[in-house]
C-alpha cells in the first residue's frame, strides 16, 4: 500500500484477551487496526496470570504489521497512548525485566491478605484514602501476596507497575503511574491523584515500589532506539501516560463530560459514569478519569465472556458462525427468556456484590427451554448486572444522562437493545469498535498538542452510528425479572461461599 500523508496518533490497546493496535488520522479514521492474542494462566483454583513479554511481543507483532499494510512513515506519527486492563501486578527487577508473570484482575488468590489489611489498618482508614472496597481484583493485595508468599521476587523487585506502565516502559524505558490506575493500588489518594505513602508503608508497601504519578495525558518519554528496532517506531516519537482501559473506552466511545456514561461488553466488562466530583461508594470502583480533573464510578462485572464460554463448550453445533446463529435463535425469545434467569458470575463477581466466591447459575431450565433461551438469558443476566451497578450509583445521587456502548457485545444489536429496555435508557453505539484505542490515541493528540483541549478530540474523531431507544413494554418485563435476579443472588450466598470452599 502506498503511503497515506496526514497526522496520526497511535493507540495501543493492553486487553485481557488480546493485544489490540490502532492508527488513527487526527480526524478519527481508522487507517489500520490489529489484533494479536495472548494466553492467560492458571496456575491454581483461582488464580489467573499473564506474561508481560508476551504483550509486549504482540505489540511489536501488531505495529510492524500496521507498518507493513499502511505504509505509514512512522516520521509522521506524532504520538503514541497505551491503555491497559486494571489490576494487574507486574514486579520489576533491577535488570528492568519482569521478575514472574503478571497477577491479573481476574485473580482471587488474595483474600487472606485484605483480611489482614482489615485487621492491621482497617477498613474504613484504607476507603476514606483511596474511596475503593478491599478485593483481589485490585493491585494492592497482590502485591502482599508476592511479599508474603515469594519474598525473593519482592526481595528483588524496583518498581512495581500495571499493564499500560508496562508497555510505555518497553517504549521510552520510563516508569510511571498513570492518574486512573493509581485506584488499583489503595494506598493511591483518589482526590489528591497523588501517593499516600504513610498509608502504604502502613500495608506493608515501600513507597520505594512506587513509580512517579502522572496525567494520563502527559508525555512521558519518547520512544527508544531499541523500542524502534523492535517496533518500527521512529526514535523519539512522544509517549504519553495512557490509562485504564475502561478511562480509554470511556473517552473514545465520547464520554468526557458529568452524566455521560460507557459501557462495555467484554470479559471484562461493566460501566464507567463520568463525574466532576469523587463519590464514593463501597459497592462501585472509583478512578480519576484519563480527561484532567474528573472522575468516573465503575462497575466492574466478569460477565461479558459467557458467550465466549458457551462458544467454547457447545460451539460446534453452530459452527464458525457462532454468534449471528445464536443471536438469530436468542430473537425468537421473548423478555425475560420464559422465566430463565442466569447470573453472569463466571469468574466470583466484581460490582457491586464484590463476591470471589459467586458462580454463574441457570435458574429456570425446563426441557421445554431451547438453546436460544439459554443465549438469550445470557445476555439478559449480563443487562442485569449493568442495571444492578447503575441503580447502585444512582443510590449514591450520581446523575446518569446517557449510555454509550463499546466492546464486543455493542456488535450485537439484540444484546445492545436488551441494555436499552433493561435500563429504560438510550444507548448510542460509536463508530469505531476501537474505542480504547480511540481513546489512548485522543490521550496522545492532547499530549503531544494535535488536540487543544478533550473536547477538541472526541468532537474531531468520535461519531456515532445508530442509538437503541428502550422499549418500554418490554421494560416493565423486565423490571419483574430483575428483581428475580436480585433475589435469586442474595439467597444463592451462603450456597456460592460453601461452593467456594470446594474449589479451593
Amino acid at each position: 500500500m502506498s503511503e497515506v500523508a496526514g497526522e496520526y496518533l497511535v493507540g495501543i490497546d493492553i486487553g485481557t484477551s488480546g493485544c489490540k493496535v490502532a492508527l488513527f488520522t487526527a480526524d478519527g479514521e481508522v487507517l489500520f487496526q490489529g489484533t494479536k492474542s495472548y494466553p492467560t494462566y492458571y496456575p491454581a483454583p483461582g488464580y489467573a496470570e499473564q506474561n508481560p513479554e508476551e504483550w509486549w511481543e504482540a505489540v511489536c507483532q501488531n505495529l510492524r504489521q500496521m507498518f507493513r499494510q499502511t505504509g505509514v512513515d512512522p516520521k509522521r506519527i506524532k504520538g503514541i497512548g497505551v491503555d491497559g486492563q486494571s489490576g494487574s501486578a507486574i514486579p520489576m527487577g533491577k535488570h528492568h525485566r519482569p521478575l514472574r508473570n503478571s497477577i491479573i484482575w481476574l485473580d482471587r488468590r488474595s483474600v487472606e491478605q485484605y483480611e489482614s489489611l482489615k485487621r492491621s489498618v482497617g477498613e474504613d482508614e484504607i476507603f476514606a484514602v483511596s474511596g475503593n472496597p478491599l478485593s483481589p481484583s485490585y493491585v494492592t493485595g497482590k502485591i502482599l501476596w508476592i511479599k508474603e508468599h515469594e519474598p525473593d521476587i519482592f526481595a528483588q523487585t524496583g518498581k512495581m507497575i500495571q499493564s499500560n506502565s508496562y508497555i510505555v516502559f518497553k517504549l521510552s524505558g520510563v516508569y510511571t503511574q498513570d492518574v486512573s490506575q493509581g485506584n488499583g493500588n489503595h494506598a493511591f489518594h483518589i482526590e489528591q491523584a497523588d501517593w499516600d505513602y504513610d498509608l502504604a508503608e502502613r500495608m506493608g508497601i515501600p513507597a520505594s515500589l512506587l513509580p512517579d504519578v502522572y496525567e494520563s495525558s502527559d508525555v512521558v518519554g519518547t520512544v527508544t532506539s531499541q523500542a524502534a528496532q523492535e517496533t518500527g517506531l521512529a526514535a523519539g516519537t512522544p509517549v504519553v501516560a495512557g490509562g485504564l482501559d475502561a478511562a480509554c473506552a470511556t473517552l473514545g466511545a465520547g464520554a468526557y463530560q458529568a452524566g455521560q456514561v460507557q459501557e462495555q461488553g467484554g470479559q471484562a466488562g461493566g460501566m464507567s459514569i463520568v463525574m466532576d466530583r469523587p463519590v464514593k461508594n463501597r459497592k462501585l470502583i472509583l478512578s480519576r478519569h484519563i480527561v484532567t480533573d474528573t472522575w468516573i464510578l465503575q462497575g466492574g462485572t466478569v460477565g461479558g465472556g459467557s458467550l465466549n464460554w458457551l462458544k467454547r463448550e457447545f460451539g460446534d453445533a453452530l459452527g464458525p458462525f457462532f454468534f449471528e446463529k445464536a443471536n438469530d435463535e436468542a430473537s425468537r425469545v421473548g423478555p425475560g427468556s420464559d422465566g430463565l434467569i442466569f447470573l453472569p458470575y463466571m469468574a466470583g463477581e466484581r460490582s457491586p456484590i464484590w463476591n470471589p466466591d459467586a458462580k454463574g447459575v441457570f435458574i429456570g431450565l425446563s426441557y421445554e427451554k431451547t438453546r436460544g433461551h439459554i443465549v438469550r438469558a445470557i445476555m439478559e443476566g449480563c443487562a442485569f448486572a449493568l442495571q444492578h451497578n447503575l441503580k447502585t450509583a444512582e443510590a449514591s445521587g450520581v446523575d446518569i444522562h446517557s449510555l454509550y456502548s463499546v466492546g464486543g457485545a455493542a456488535n450485537s444489536e439484540l444484546w445492545t437493545q436488551i441494555k436499552a429496555d433493561v435500563t429504560g435508557k438510550k444507548i448510542g453505539i460509536p463508530s469505531s469498535d476501537s474505542a480504547a484505542a480511540l481513546g489512548a490515541a485522543i490521550l496522545a493528540g492532547v499530549g503531544t498538542g494535535v488536540y487543544r483541549s478533550f473536547e477538541e478530540g472526541v468532537k474531531r474523531s468520535v461519531r456515532m452510528t445508530k442509538e437503541h431507544y428502550p422499549d418500554m413494554v418490554n421494560n416493565t418485563i423486565y423490571r419483574q425479572a430483575y428483581e428475580t435476579y436480585l433475589e435469586v443472588c442474595e439467597n444463592l450466598k451462603h450456597v456460592f461461599s460453601r461452593l467456594g470452599r470446594w474449589s479451593s
